[in-house]
């Protein structure tokens, strides 16, 4: 990448521990943001891979990610992202 160590997802000072905390956090808000009812398994493993997909697509955009709270914006958008696309290749039926 830039020379810099990277954590979990994909920024530095995001541990696992804290990438699970994130994850659990964003799956969280993104389950209430699109009417889902998922989980906590569920919540964690969309809010990091939203993390991910959030993550890479502010690095597109040159939208420089850090902390905590952006973070878990850019997870929660991603995990938002992932939710609605699942449903859209699902059907209106799909509950997750």
């Amino acid at each position: 990448m830039d020379g810099h160590v990277y954590g979990a997802l994909g920024q530095p000072g995001v541990g696992f521990l804290m990438a699970i905390v994130i994850g659990a956090l964003a799956g969280w808000l993104a389950e209430r943001l699109t009417s889902s009812d998922m989980g906590l398994l569920s919540n964690i493993v969309m809010g990091i891979l939203g993390g991910l997909l959030g993550n890479f697509l502010a690095m597109k955009l040159h939208i420089p990610i850090f902390g905590f709270l952006r973070n878990l914006l850019s997870a929660t958008v991603g995990a938002v992202i992932i939710i609605t696309v699942y449903r859209a290749i699902r059907g209106r039926g799909a509950t997750y």
